[in-house]
């Protein structure tokens, strides 16, 4: 396994411009599981209900259960080695942009700079239907009776800056990450399955226009054999070596 990290070195070294792909596997060892394995939130709750366009206008109550949740959990959750490592990688002048699909927001606290959040994130509050800006202070205070959150000025539901079943990827995240996956000549792979798109299509779109791919994946993936290099390996154990070894 030590030679295929070196190879994995090498196809990084090597690259002009770099960018990762991170998902829910890089944040379970923060204390986060993948919100679809067992114990993950979609084990407690029924998603098409709780993050969905549908349960913010027909069961808002249940939406805020969960989101209650989901917020107690992130809170709680610090940075592991992999986004710590991926921080470094970015200092170095190694990693010019994380694209992610995780909403916990651990590559900012951890450090990380330049970072497209694919599905949006739950530092941010706004009003479902008058849009009035709400601070996530506000939301650290809320208990199970304060349910569900409702907007001061017209009385609907609040609802955080991530992205519901239902909802378009912001705009603004598809057309930078398409100028990036463009730019990139490495893509790395880490905790993603590739199962959900649009985001899965970008080390595709890497390889497509001539660029290498490294894959930081525990098991079988969709992605098949996609990448130049397979490491088949815990993402905090492997990124910290990696970011040694890249200087």
């Amino acid at each position: 396994m030590s030679n295929l990290i070196d190879q994995a070195a090498d196809l990084w070294r090597s690259a002009h411009r770099v960018v990762a792909l991170t998902g829910a596997g890089i944040s379970v060892p923060s204390g986060i599981p993948d919100f679809r394995s067992p114990g993950g939130l979609w084990s407690r709750f029924d998603a098409n209900v709780v993050a969905s366009t549908w349960g913010l206008e027909r069961n808002p109550k249940a939406v805020w259960e969960f989101l209650l949740d989901a917020l107690t959990m992130f809170g709680n959750a610090s940075p592991n080695p992999a986004h710590l490592a991926l921080t470094r990688l970015e200092q170095a002048g190694r990693l010019d942009m994380v694209i992610t699909q995780n909403i916990d927001g651990l590559h900012q606290q951890a450090g990380t700079r330049n970072v497209i959040e694919f599905h949006g994130n739950c530092r941010g509050f706004y009003c479902n239907a008058c849009r009035r800006d709400y601070p996530a202070e506000a939301a650290q205070d809320l208990t199970m009776t304060d349910l569900p959150w409702l907007c001061e000025a017209c009385g609907e539901v609040i609802r955080p800056t991530l992205v519901f079943f239902g909802e378009a990827i912001p705009q603004a995240a598809l057309t930078e990450s398409q100028r990036w996956s463009n730019r990139a000549d490495l893509a790395v792979i880490i905790g993603t399955s590739g199962d959900v798109a649009p985001a899965n299509i970008i080390p595709y779109q890497v390889k497509a226009g001539g660029g290498r791919v490294v894959e930081i994946n525990l098991g079988p993936t969709s992605y098949g054999d996609l990448a130049d290099v397979r490491l088949d390996l815990p993402a905090e154990a492997c990124l910290p070596e990696l970011a040694e070894r890249l200087g």
